[in-house]
């Protein structure tokens, strides 16, 4: 019995060893610790370090961003990370600072959002000089005006407020400069909308369109749905031109032949539709020139037979 309960005794100090040295290890002033967050209140959070006082951060030492709300971005249960700006509080705790430990950190996180090319989402936050101002892992970030959209954009104060997706372009720590874009994702999601639609084209498909640009090389012809194909040169007409505008001008409306979508690109014939209409007029002619001959060849035998006929009188 008693070898029992010594077995017992030894396997629950076993249980906690760890634990144990955890909450007897030695910190010091400077040091970054991780802990699980225990209570939330508007003043601060409370983590639970695994260490026989508990870490306390202040609500001014959370975060850089001014529009922060503490109850809504933090909960029970989330890990933070922070560091120790002083042994004790006066009150035994650990007094801790996440915007600190965010200085060290959160460059490298940076860095790899780069990297990794990640999508993130951010809110606008500012309005500057040819740009505007959102903050990512605690971090002010900028991005470009020309980052924003696509699309041109003169005036950034609609954006205040605004959730966007983004793109981490630019880290450099030792400058404090972080560039976000808007304008990466949005052009890769408009480049797979528009593979998209090519790809739903079929070669020899007639379509009708209106001419964007004339170049010494062929024609741009709208088609619709955001599509523009080029027709080359060789392809604008059966007959020999030196230039495109010989026989187009801008603003046209136009018919083409599908040729191919190799390459997300759309190449287009008006000379295969000319070709097909001459070759169209051609048969009919020759269909035409055929019945003719054959309705003179009937009237010429019906002719012949009358002449051998003998009618009395």
């Amino acid at each position: 019995m008693a070898d029992e309960t010594k077995t017992q005794e030894t396997e629950s100090m076993n249980d906690y060893k760890d634990e144990l040295e955890a909450s007897f290890r030695k910190l010091s002033e400077g040091d970054i610790v991780s802990g699980t967050v225990i209570a939330v209140t508007e003043d601060d959070v409370t983590l639970d370090l695994r260490y026989y006082a508990s870490g306390i951060i202040k609500a001014s030492e959370i975060s850089s961003d001014p529009d922060f709300n503490l109850p809504e971005s933090i909960h029970v249960g989330d890990t933070l990370e922070a560091t120790i700006i002083r042994l004790d509080d006066g009150e035994g705790n650990l007094l801790l600072s996440k915007k600190e430990a965010n200085e060290i950190l959160a460059w490298d996180k940076l860095k790899q959002y780069m990297q990794d090319g990640a999508n993130l989402t951010v809110r606008i936050k500012g309005i500057v000089p040819s740009g505007v101002i959102a903050y990512l892992e605690g971090i002010r970030g900028f991005i470009p005006a020309s980052h924003l959209s696509l699309d041109y954009v003169e005036d950034c104060n609609p954006w205040l407020g605004k959730d966007v997706e983004v793109r981490v372009i630019t880290v450099e720590e030792s400058k404090k400069k972080l560039v976000l874009s808007a304008k990466v994702i949005a052009r890769e999601k408009a480049e797979e909308e528009r593979s998209h639609k090519i790809s739903m084209l079929a070669p020899n498909t007639i379509v009708e369109g209106t001419v964007e640009s004339l170049m010494p090389y062929g024609a741009f012809i709208n088609i619709g749905n955001g599509l523009s194909g080029l027709a080359h040169i060789s392809q604008i007409s059966a007959k020999r031109i030196k230039k495109p505008a010989e026989v187009l001008k801008v603003g046209q409306k136009v018919k083409a032949k599908i040729l191919n979508t190799n390459d997300n690109k759309i190449s287009l014939s008006m000379r295969a539709l000319e070709e097909e209409m001459i070759d169209t007029e051609a048969e009919e002619i020759n269909k035409s020139v055929m019945a003719f001959s054959s309705n003179e060849s009937a009237s010429t035998s019906l002719a012949s037979l009358l002449k051998n006929i003998k009618l009395d009188n």
